[in-house]
């Protein structure tokens, strides 16, 4: 297991967002100690871990001395004041590279922020950097980046996750205190689940998706990563709203779930798809043990079924790979990214693309545009969509008759690096129980539900649309269980 950091006596991966605040307030340490105890974490971390690709020191110390002089003013603390945080590298922040763990773009700097980088800007974070990824967020491991993996915290030898391993690790070992990722198919609750993080996808446009490089437009969710639900919910209500640069994107008034809350009145679906082969048993032992603490506590546990569950996962890849072949189209050495120069225009195209784009993200591209071609296209494409409908329809229908559903978030523990990458089915299945909240749209959250041996377990708590307010108590609740 990879060694926490303590020098500088500020020990960061125990410190929540309102711990750190009140150091702050009480000057315990300032702000600029809090980020330069941070980037000592990242220098002695990173040859091992590479969580990132990108550090900003500049920008981070800059958020510092801002909230050192506040309180030296006698002014009021902003919500993220002085807080380390990081980025996925598919979230620009003027003028810092942008990757999104390809080749492709290897030298693009952003020209502007994304809306969630100014939220975190206004919020006054100390913006460490960009983390590593899976090259354009395809894959379930962090092994697609062309820059390399990042490693698991509890074992180097194995993956973080996908796609946003590297902000999960970043926040798992104290190089930040909170991170934001970007989830289509689980790339925030899969690294988080293997990493021991809390990671949250929302309600779909419940956050903007403007200045995000865009996987599959109508499965990607920017969402936040933290050690604690509470820091969780912070970060969220910081990067939430109604952008009009994101015409999905919808205003969401945010009111915490402590009125009249009653755990005595929760009604707790578990889903008997979501226990079937492939689950390890293990990671099956640990989340009805996570459960069981709801039930004990006085929640109501009844199973149920999703029927068209076992139609998500083909129904969601044939969804990504359509979009992403059509959002990657942009990528052809002319308009953006990697260009290289031929006398004839059609073999610029393909030796730009060649050389730009890497293997996994070929495959989809190729399958996606043979989903979308004349011919195909209601047979696969227009088929997922339909189930996706059907999918919708057991969701609603579910939540008639409970309030949340439980389950684990990955049927599997982190494995080892290498392991799967040459198996992209074996890869694919790491997603089953996360693309169907994508697919539906629904808000999810990862907590951390113990270990195998050093191994996290993730359990996946999902809500109706825009009822985060509930997952984050419920996250809220577990940690005291």
């Amino acid at each position: 297991m990879l060694k926490k950091q303590e020098k500088g006596g500020i020990n960061l991966w125990e410190l929540t967002i309102e711990k750190a605040q009140e150091g702050l307030r009480t000057k315990e340490f300032s702000a600029s100690e809090l980020v330069e105890a941070a980037l000592r974490n990242i220098e002695e971390l990173e040859p091992k871990l590479h969580a990132f690709l990108t550090l900003t020191p500049e920008l981070a110390l800059e958020a510092a001395r801002t909230a050192d002089e506040r309180i030296a003013r006698g002014e009021k603390l902003l919500a993220l004041s002085g807080i380390p945080c990081s980025l996925k590298d598919a979230i620009l922040v003027q003028g810092v590279p942008c990757t999104a763990g390809s080749r492709m773009l290897e030298h693009y700097i952003a020209p502007y922020d994304a809306f969630v980088s100014k939220k975190l800007k206004e919020a006054g974070a100390a913006i460490m950097g960009k983390t590593n990824m899976d090259e354009f967020g395809m894959g379930a491991s962090t092994e697609h980046s062309v820059f390399g993996p990042t490693k698991n915290p509890a074992d180097p030898e194995r993956v973080a996750g996908g796609s946003s391993g590297g902000s999960a690790a970043s926040v798992a070992l104290g190089e930040c205190v909170i991170s934001l990722g970007e989830d289509t198919g689980g790339s925030i609750r899969q690294p988080a689940s293997f990493c021991g993080v809390v990671g949250l996808k929302p309600t779909y446009g419940a956050v903007s998706r403007a200045g995000v490089i865009a996987l599959a437009s109508s499965l990607d969710q920017v969402g936040p990563f933290a050690r604690t639900a509470r820091d969780a919910e912070i970060l969220f209500n910081v990067i939430r709203g109604k952008d009009p640069l994101d015409s999905t994107s919808v205003d969401c008034p945010y009111k915490p779930q402590t009125t009249n809350y009653k755990l005595q009145d929760l009604r707790i679906g578990v889903p008997k798809e979501y226990f079937a082969k492939g689950l390890e048993a293990g990671v099956e032992k640990a989340v009805r043990q996570a459960i069981q603490k709801f039930e004990k506590a006085g929640a109501r546990v009844a199973q149920i079924q999703l029927p068209y569950t076992e139609y998500a996962l083909a129904a969601y890849y044939v969804i990504n790979m359509s979009e992403a072949s059509a959002n990657l189209a942009r990528y052809d050495g002319v308009r953006y990214g990697l260009h290289q120069e031929e006398s004839d225009l059609l073999q610029e195209y393909l030796d730009s693309r060649g050389a730009g784009l890497g293997k996994e993200v070929k495959r989809r591209i190729m399958l996606g545009t043979y989903a979308l071609s004349a011919g195909y296209y209601e047979a696969y494409y227009l088929k997922a969509q339909k189930v996706r409908s059907l999918l919708k329809q057991d969701f609603d229908k579910a939540f008639t008759a409970v309030d949340v559903i439980m389950g684990p978030t990955s049927p599997v523990l982190p494995f080892r690096l290498g392991e799967r990458i040459q198996d992209p089915l074996a890869m694919y299945l790491v997603d089953a129980y996360t693309v169907p909240a994508n697919v539906v749209g629904l808000p999810a959250i990862s907590l951390p539900a113990g270990r195998v041996g050093n191994l996290p377990v993730g359990l996946q708590v999902m809500a109706p649309a825009f009822a985060e307010n509930l997952l984050f108590e419920l996250g809220k609740t577990f940690e005291n269980l």
